[in-house]
């Protein structure tokens, strides 16, 4: 399928499904909604982390040579919708997550400034804004949870304001556009920074778009979905 540039597609704002508020004028009615909206949270945590474990044992039984293939197909996508944009917020694919740093390399030798995530958590464990270094090839180091992040030095979290289009990982993204991440929220605290209307493109495995995701209402929206067999899916 033939993959246009990422200047071509209208930016879908979709819409996040959350809780409802309810509200009475008895006594103690805030009570019972702030309760019924809890419960309603905790659900959506639950049927979260259900879809995600189920998606990612999926992943672990990808064939090497389907995995090698889909990340091709990835890396050639993301060439022709970057287009000829100056900076591109990535990442490096790690595991069986969907992609390679051949993603990366591509937009490299086309000139395009590719800035990758670094991160960090405060001294509790509670995830932090994103920083972010460029990437040059031949220097990814090793961090933690097993990530490969780009020397330093690094930039601030508001970098991200640089960005002309932002590419991030996820588990799986629905036709909404309410992408499902691996939990910790490094993502939600940090694409605030974003310049208002920059293309967010979730890359998943085809399998991964999926008609409805669960989500919460801090979960911040995609615009596109960037699959190996349907190449950039326009969201919302």
């Amino acid at each position: 399928m033939a993959v246009r540039g990422i200047g071509t597609f209208g930016v879908g704002i979709a819409h996040t499904i959350t809780a409802n508020h309810f509200t009475s004028s008895a006594g103690g009615g805030r009570a019972v909604a702030d309760s019924l909206v809890a419960v309603t949270d905790d659900a959506v945590v639950a049927a979260k982390s259900a879809l995600r474990a189920r998606l990612l044992a999926d992943r672990r039984a990808v064939p090497p040579d389907v995995h090698e293939a889909e990340a091709a197909a990835l890396a050639e996508h993301l060439e022709h919708l970057a287009g000829d944009v100056a900076t591109v917020c990535a990442y490096v694919p790690v595991g069986s997550e969907p992609g390679s740093t051949a993603m990366l390399a591509r937009l490299a030798r086309r000139g395009v400034r590719v800035l990758l995530p670094v991160v960090r958590t405060e001294d509790d464990g509670t995830p932090m804004a994103l920083l972010w270094g460029e990437y040059r090839p031949e220097t990814l180091a090793t961090a933690r949870f097993g990530l490969l992040e780009p020397p330093q030095p690094w930039l601030a979290a508001d970098a991200l304001a640089e960005a002309d289009v932002i590419v991030v990982p996820a588990v799986a993204v629905d036709r909404r556009g309410a992408r499902l991440g691996r939990g910790a929220g490094f993502y939600d605290r940090s694409l605030q920074w974003r310049r208002p209307q920059i293309p967010l493109v979730a890359v998943v495995r085809d399998a991964e778009l999926l008609d409805e995701v669960p989500a919460e209402a801090h979960d911040v929206t995609m615009s596109h979905a960037l699959t190996p067999g349907l190449g950039l899916v326009a969201l919302g």
